[in-house]
């Protein structure tokens, strides 16, 4: 049965606990997932994900001004920090953020003095003693509310948002410009980076990707087509068009091919939790640049250098522009990015191993060990190995989070959601 494009998964993330997880996907639905307690009685039995609430975020637009049709496709969810009992996330289309509130009710008030139990307004002539309302136990009940819709101020794609550690303001960056909100504030944002030139036709980059540094509120970076990255502070000036710090590695000019451009465009980038280095994905690689060295990454990790020589042919079945994601583990230890036939990857910084792992039905029976796969670039194949040629590249890992202190990893491949943790005596 092949899945409805609706339900293909178009985003991963953990709150800060990991209590939570919430994916959205391309019919413009969140769903949450909420970790069980650990029960008594089994220690050993760590806490499963079950759905905890599920809400259409997005609806599907049209543009009568422009003629475009805005999809509902979510395209990226970030946690606030928990504040009180409530949950805050937002999530964006290519237009338009929202924050929602994810709140719990299991009371109900009854008893009200204007109405009766069904909510109708009572005949005033009926009423004639006083009662106090009282509150009822009733069944558990999730909502979504949506608290903000932060719109109109992106004329191109929203490719990514996120949260400041001052919890007062977020940026949402689209391929020209990055703008800067209060969250109390939805009818105006600060345009803090603008790259469009004057003449459109003198465009040579767009920005891939935007995260604020964990730490400090004033500094920000973003990545581009060109595989650049620039370090911005805001203290600097209102309008961040001068970056304090510009990381880009010298290409090798023996490397160099007509597929160079487009496999150096960076897909993503991310802080790591400590805020000392930042994390880039390319097509074919993950760097780690120290924020103190600009002229090279301190770390270069192949994700899949076996298709440097299928890139025609991913080119020509549009697979050369997949934007794959990666993810710091909680002591920024490890990382972890997708690729091809389901695989997804581990990169060990300290012993410098790494791991290729697969997400597919056949692994995902509980307690099922996940055994590392191989594969084999021309040659004789061993048995365990799989052959470049017989790659699925319609199975893709784009998107996979990391819970923020355990060993626990969620990995979206196309429409279903895989949860691995670390095995347990």
């Amino acid at each position: 049965m092949k899945p409805s494009k609706s339900d293909i998964i178009s985003t991963v993330e953990f709150n800060h606990t990991g209590e939570l997880l919430a994916t959205g996907d391309k019919g413009g639905r969140v769903v949450i997932f909420q970790r069980e307690q650990e029960s008594k009685n089994q220690v050993h039995r760590r806490g499963e994900y079950n759905v905890y609430s599920t809400f259409q975020s997005h609806e599907p637009e049209f543009d009568y001004l422009k003629s475009l049709e805005i999809e509902e496709k979510i395209n990226k969810i970030r946690w606030l920090p928990q504040q009180n009992a409530a949950y805050f996330l937002l999530s964006t289309n290519d237009k338009t953020v929202k924050l929602w509130k994810v709140s719990e009710r299991d009371k109900r008030p009854e008893g009200y003095n204007l109405k009766d139990e069904e909510g109708r307004l009572r005949d005033p002539a009926t009423i004639t003693t006083l009662r106090v309302p009282v509150l009822r136990p009733m069944d558990l009940m999730v909502e979504a509310t949506p608290r903000r819709v932060f719109a109109n101020a992106h004329t191109y794609h929203i490719n990514s948002i996120s949260v400041n550690s001052d919890y007062e303001t977020y940026m949402s960056a689209d391929d020209l410009r990055i703008n800067l909100w209060n969250f109390e504030i939805t009818n105006q944002s600060f345009n803090i980076v603008d790259i469009k030139p004057a003449n459109m036709e003198e465009l040579t980059e767009v920005i891939t990707a935007a995260e604020f540094h964990p730490h400090h509120c004033n500094t920000f970076v973003y990545s581009s087509s060109k595989g650049t990255i620039r370090l911005c502070d805001m203290r600097a000036s209102a309008l961040c068009d001068r970056h304090t710090k510009f990381f880009e590695e010298p290409e090798d000019p023996s490397n160099r091919s007509f597929f160079s451009e487009i496999i150096s465009s960076i897909s993503d980038v991310k802080f790591s939790h400590s805020g000392r280095y930042i994390m880039t994905r390319d097509y074919l690689t993950v760097k780690v640049w120290d924020l103190n060295m600009e002229n090279r990454p301190i770390e270069t990790y192949q994700v899949h250098d076996y298709l440097r020589s299928k890139l025609c042919s991913l080119y020509e079945n549009d697979c050369i522009f997949d934007k794959f994601e990666c993810v710091w583990n909680g002591s920024d230890s490890v990382i972890m990015t997708g690729s091809y036939n389901n695989f997804f990857r581990m990169f060990d910084r300290n012993t410098k191993r790494d791991v290729t792992l697969e997400a597919s039905r056949e692994n995902s029976k509980p307690r099922a060990i996940l055994k590392p796969r191989k594969v084999c670039v021309g040659g004789k194949r061993r048995k365990d190995e799989i052959s470049v040629d017989s790659l699925d590249f319609s199975k893709k890992i784009l998107h996979t989070a990391w819970h923020p202190s355990e060993n626990i990893i969620a990995v979206a491949a196309t429409n279903n959601l895989y949860i691995f943790q670390d095995k347990v005596n």
